[in-house]
């Protein structure tokens, strides 16, 4: 039975997907980026498959969904053949935000000039908002499997695990790099792991490949932070994976 409905679960958020549109998980006020705490949560639970309570709407600590920036930025500023990205703060909803870009480097800063984000692109640039848009769905769609599928082994193998009572892990930063841009999507697809801990904070790298037609046209890695670990425990770890996905089941049902 929890097979079945892991099944059914997986292929409902695969099938939103497809259907994604940016345009309705954030509005545009005189030319910068609004994020409601609705409209971000939904990003996070209908498409990323991410139920981090962080992204609750009523989250005491809420925090817009760092792949739903980037998926914009990719839509708006275009996809390049080397990426680098340095996330740095969390996002408050109704924050206003520009993009500012400035010849290879891209920022995003809110009215007090606060840095948020930073990208710098090098090569070739192709704007083509349906490109950026498939190549977004798909690395939603990998970056949605984090926790468990791929988190919780690389806890176990390193014996320390995140607060499993206030679970947060958080993007510091990722690179993309393109053979070819002449490509029209791709699918990603892991191709290492790693979680590295130093005392009570761990890094987590995972690296990923774009893929067309099995073959690989590009690659990436981004790396998280995870704070305030712990010894692993198993039960407190089963605990933690039993109530992300009730809370994805019931989401999926509602």
């Amino acid at each position: 039975m929890v097979g079945t409905a892991y099944v059914t679960i997986a292929s409902y958020f695969s099938y939103l997907l497809v259907t994604m549109k940016l345009e309705n998980y954030y509005t545009e006020q005189d030319g910068k980026l609004i994020f409601t705490r609705q409209g971000a949560s939904d990003f996070a639970k209908h498409v990323a498959g991410d139920f981090n309570p962080i992204h609750d709407t009523d989250a005491s600590r809420f925090c817009v969904p760092g792949d739903l920036l980037l998926s914009i930025l990719l839509a708006k500023t275009g996809i390049s053949e080397q990426i680098e990205i340095q996330f740095n703060g969390m996002i408050s909803a109704n924050t206003p935000l520009s993009i500012v870009e400035t010849g290879e480097e891209v920022t995003v800063v809110d009215d007090n000039q606060k840095l948020y984000l930073t990208m710098t692109r090098r090569g070739t640039v192709r704007r083509d908002h349906v490109l950026a848009t498939e190549i977004a769905e798909h690395y939603v769609q990998f970056s949605g499997k984090n926790f468990p599928h791929i988190m919780v082994p690389l806890m176990r193998e390193q014996q320390m695990m995140i607060n499993t009572d206030r679970p947060l892990v958080m993007y510091e930063k990722m690179s993309l790099a393109f053979d070819d841009l002449s490509i029209n999507s791709a699918d990603v697809a892991l191709s290492d792991s790693a979680m590295h801990v130093s005392g009570k904070r761990g890094k987590v790298e995972l690296a990923f490949d774009f893929i067309v037609d099995g073959k690989r046209v590009g690659h990436g890695c981004k790396t998280m932070v995870a704070s305030s670990l712990r010894p692993y425990c198993e039960d407190a770890i089963q605990d933690l994976v039993d109530r992300f996905n009730a809370r994805k089941q019931a989401y999926c049902l509602t």
